[in-house]
Order: structure tokens, then sequence, then C-alpha cells
């Protein structure tokens, strides 16, 4: 079992393979980002800092900085996911300009794509933020 003291730490490699990973997908591959993708980046970035900063600083209050953002990021990939495989009717997109929020870019093993990695990293993070617990909390 996975000692509490260990989840920031561990949502901070999430977050970071996260940022990486986009940033390596746009600037590298040369996918460009959606809409929606945007949005998401704009809600992983700063838990980079956010938790780095966090962790630094021994801050037990650092999951109600992130988690916001987490949220945040999660409802939208939530969104985006349900938008990609179908279930939610593309007329209520947002995205109307660009690439759009449905195109398959990347389908590894026939089912991973760049949505659904998404939507783990932001799932991954939120449980690891909900279930921290810092020393101070726990006396």
């Amino acid at each position: 079992m996975i000692r509490r003291s260990v989840l920031p730490y561990l949502a901070w490699v999430i977050a970071l393979v996260a940022t990486v990973g986009s940033l390596f997908f746009s600037e590298v591959m040369q996918l460009p980002p959606c809409l929606l993708c945007w949005y998401q980046r704009i809600a992983m970035y700063p838990l980079v800092v956010v938790i780095g900063s966090g962790i630094v600083m021994r801050d037990s209050r650092m999951k109600y900085y992130a988690l916001p953002l987490c949220l945040i990021g999660l409802v939208i990939s939530i969104y985006h996911n349900l938008l990609y495989y179908g279930l939610v009717p593309e007329s209520i997109t947002p995205c109307t300009t660009g690439i759009s929020c449905t195109s398959r870019q990347i389908e590894w093993l026939g089912f991973i794509t760049i949505p659904l990695m998404a939507l783990a990293a932001f799932l991954g993070l939120s449980v690891c933020l909900l279930f921290y617990i810092s020393e101070q909390e726990g006396e």
C-alpha cells in the first residue's frame, strides 16, 4: 500500500509527465492541439509549479490550491472524451475553428488517445490530492 505522504510526489510526477508529453505532441510531433486540449493545458501546466512549490515549502494546504485546477481539468477532460467517443453530439462542440476536438491524431493499441491520456492524468492527480493527508493534518 502506498503511504499517503508519497501522494504529492506522485501527483507532481503525473503533472510533469503530462506537461512534457503534451509539449512533445505539439512541438516535436507537430500535432496541433484542439480548443479543449488548450483548456486542459491551462489547467495542467500550473500544477507542476503549484504542487512542486507545495512540496518544497512543506505546505500542508497545497492540495487546496491544486485541487481546483485538477477538478476543472477533469471536468473538461470528461467532456472532451464524451465528445471524442461520440456520446455527446458534435453539434454542441466548442471547436469551431482550428482542429476538431474529435479528430483522431494518435490511437495507440487501438484505444489510447490524447483525450484519454489527459483524462487519466487529471483523474490520477485528483485521486492523489484527495487522499493526501499531510503529517500536520494527521496529528
